[in-house]
């Protein structure tokens, strides 16, 4: 039954077998895009690029046309065995040396031996490196002729001013001097205190004429343990140890640093400059770097910014910060101030104590190539910016 039912459906078109749609074809391509296929038109055949004809192909050249090798007789041959250089004969070679020929080295015994550690010469007896030349072309200790500063040869200046600049002694020395009668202007005793002369006149000091001397400049890296001054009543060691030498000038500190502290420090005989750099009216910069005892709060340092009030006034730093990122005790402080020990009185007011003081700047000056307890001559160019006042 199911059979004549499949017969009958088969044959109700017409006895024809349904068929699929044929696809048409045209002159296409698949070229695959981003994943797909796009398709493209083919060209015709009349429109493809066709092959040169045989005729019209380059040809390789004939063979009596093609460049030919030279025939046997024509090449260049090699020298007959006799011709060519030979090697010595056996003998003829240069030999080495038998073996008790030959240079030996010295038995062990025989060698030269460092010397034992206690037979070794002493740190202070060894060859040295030759002593440092201060005069050399390119040297720091070597004595500069600095430009003089721009002044009136007939602006009227103190007589003990005149004296303290020839390098003679200081200003106040230089009054009891006068009042003693041991100076003459002109070829006249003065005696009065005050006196004003011009830079022209001719001043005597013990029958001896005395002359302004030429400027000098020092910057000094500070060690600990040297007192800030010229001379000592207590006999302590001064700064004036460590630069003894340097110029035949009589120059001094400018400003103060206390015997712990250590750092730069300036030393000249212009007394101008000093007193611009030490006057709190110019406001002349000072970095400290500072080792406390403990750890030093956030709390604290915003105080110091904003200022405490000691027994001689108000005090407060112009920048403070933490020197050290992970140590809380190091801490760098930036100060205009020029009171005694103001820095120490500052963390002491806060219950800190200093156990390190460094000074790393002071008005555009830094200890930079200049090592603890050694100096050097100011160049030409920072005593310029110092006597323009560019320096903060």
């Amino acid at each position: 039954m199911a059979n004549e039912d499949w017969k009958k459906a088969f044959s109700e078109e017409g006895g024809q077998r349904p068929r699929r749609p044929r696809i048409q074809r045209t002159n296409t391509t698949s070229t695959p895009v981003g994943g797909g296929y796009q398709h493209r038109e083919r060209p015709a055949y009349g429109e493809r690029p066709q092959r040169p004809a045989y005729g019209e192909r380059p040809q390789r050249p004939a063979y009596g046309e093609r460049p030919q090798r030279p025939a046997y007789g024509e090449r260049p041959q090699r020298p007959a065995y006799g011709e060519r250089p030979q090697r010595p004969a056996y003998g003829e070679r240069p030999q080495r040396p038998a073996y008790g020929e030959r240079p030996q080295r010295p038995a062990y015994g025989e060698r030269p031996q460092r010397p034992a550690y206690g037979e070794r010469p002493a740190y202070g007896s060894r060859p040295q490196r030759k002593p440092y030349n201060p005069n050399a072309k390119y040297s720091f200790k070597k004595q500069i002729e600095y430009k003089e500063a721009h002044y009136d040869p007939n602006e009227p200046m103190r007589l003990n001013k005149f004296l303290a600049n020839a390098g003679v002694c200081s200003r106040r020395e230089a009054d009891e001097f006068i009042a003693a009668g041991v100076v003459k202007v002109n070829g006249e005793v003065v005696t009065e205190l005050g006196t004003k002369i011009k830079p022209t006149d001719e001043v005597r000091f013990h029958e001896d004429t005395i002359s302004i001397e030429k400027k000098v400049y020092v910057l000094l890296n500070k060690p600990k343990g040297y007192v800030t001054t010229v001379e000592d009543p207590q006999d302590r060691k001064t700064v004036m140890d460590l630069v003894k030498g340097a110029c035949r000038e009589r120059i001094y500190p400018v400003g103060r640093l206390d015997r712990n502290t250590t750092g730069v420090l300036l030393l000249t005989n212009d007394g101008e400059l000093a007193a611009k750099l030490t006057h709190p009216q110019y406001r002349k910069k000072k970095i400290y770097h500072v080792h406390l005892d403990r750890n030093v709060t956030a709390a604290d340092m915003r105080l110091i910014a904003d200022g405490i009030q000691l027994e001689d006034g108000e005090i407060h730093a112009d920048a403070i910060e933490y020197s050290d990122p992970v140590d809380k005790k190091q801490v760098g402080i930036e100060i205009h101030s020029g009171r005694n020990r103001i820095v120490r009185r500052i963390f002491e007011h806060l219950g800190y104590k200093v156990l390190k003081l460094d000074r790393v700047y002071f008005a555009g000056l830094t200890k930079k190539l200049v090592k603890r307890g050694d100096w050097r001559f100011l160049t030409e160019k920072e005593v310029n910016m110092l006597r323009m006042g560019a320096f903060e």
